[in-house]
C-alpha cells in the first residue's frame, strides 16, 4: 500500500466527510427549533462548529478504517459513519407526526446542499490555472460530491433509526407507523449487513452515479 497515496486520500476527503456528517446532524436540530422543540438549542447542537458533532468512532475511526481498506483492496465502496445525533424531542413539535418528517429530512436536504455547493467549487477549481492548488480543489471538491451524495440517499434508506425511516414512519397510518417503528432497534444491524454482503453498495451506487453525473453536466 502506498502510504503517499493514502495520505493524500485521507487529506481529500477530510473536509467532505467532516462537514457531510456533522452539518447533516445541525440541519435537524435547526428544523427542529423551528418547530418548537429546543432542545437541540438548549444543548448548543444548533451550530455549524463541527465539533460540537463529532463523534470520535463514527465521525474519525469508522470512516478512515473502511477508506483505509478500500485503498488498500483497491476497490469501490461506500464511506459509512456517523456524527452524535442531535437530540430531538418529538412530542415537542408543534405537530409531532408532520414535523417529524421534516426533521427527518432536513439532513439528507442538508447533504444535498453541500453537494451543490461542492460542485461550484468544483467549477471554480476547474477555471483555475493549471497548478498543484487548483488540482487539489478539484478533487476535493468532487470528493464532497460524491460524499454527500451517499450520506444523502444512505439516510434516506427506509430504515429506521434512519431519516428515511422516520419519514416512512410519519407517513404511514398511526397502527401501521407504531409496529414499523418497533423495527428500529435491528436498524443498525440491518444496515451493517447490507454493507457487508455488498447489497448496500448495489442499491446506492447507481442513484448516487447518475445524481453525480447530472450535478456535473449542470455545473461544467
Amino acid at each position: 500500500m502506498d502510504v503517499n497515496h493514502v495520505l493524500q486520500t485521507f487529506a481529500i476527503y477530510a473536509l467532505p466527510v467532516l462537514f457531510a456528517i456533522t452539518l447533516h446532524e445541525a440541519a435537524h436540530g435547526y428544523v427542529a427549533r423551528h418547530f418548537g422543540d429546543m432542545t437541540a438549542h438548549a444543548q448548543g447542537r444548533i451550530s455549524l462548529n463541527p465539533l460540537r458533532h463529532i463523534d470520535l468512532m463514527g465521525t474519525i475511526v469508522v470512516p478512515i478504517i473502511i477508506l483505509t481498506a478500500t485503498i488498500a483492496a483497491g476497490t469501490g465502496g461506500f464511506l459509512f459513519g456517523w456524527a452524535k445525533p442531535v437530540p430531538v424531542n418529538f412530542s415537542a413539535l408543534k405537530k409531532p407526526r408532520q414535523h417529524m418528517a421534516w426533521v427527518a429530512a432536513a439532513g439528507p436536504g442538508a447533504n444535498l446542499v453541500m453537494a451543490l455547493a461542492w460542485a461550484a467549487l468544483l467549477k471554480v477549481a476547474v477555471l483555475l490555472p493549471a497548478s498543484q492548488p487548483a488540482e487539489f480543489l478539484e478533487l476535493m471538491s468532487q470528493a464532497g460530491i460524491l460524499v454527500n451524495l451517499i450520506f444523502m440517499f444512505l439516510n434516506l434508506l427506509p430504515i429506521p433509526p434512519l431519516d428515511g425511516g422516520r419519514i416512512l414512519t410519519s407517513l404511514l397510518p398511526s397502527r401501521a407507523a407504531w409496529r414499523f417503528a418497533k423495527i428500529e432497534p435491528w436498524g443498525l444491524p440491518i444496515l451493517l449487513v447490507l454493507l457487508f454482503t455488498n447489497v448496500l453498495n448495489g442499491v446506492l451506487a447507481p442513484l448516487v452515479g447518475v445524481s453525480g453525473a447530472l450535478i456535473r453536466a449542470i455545473v461544467l
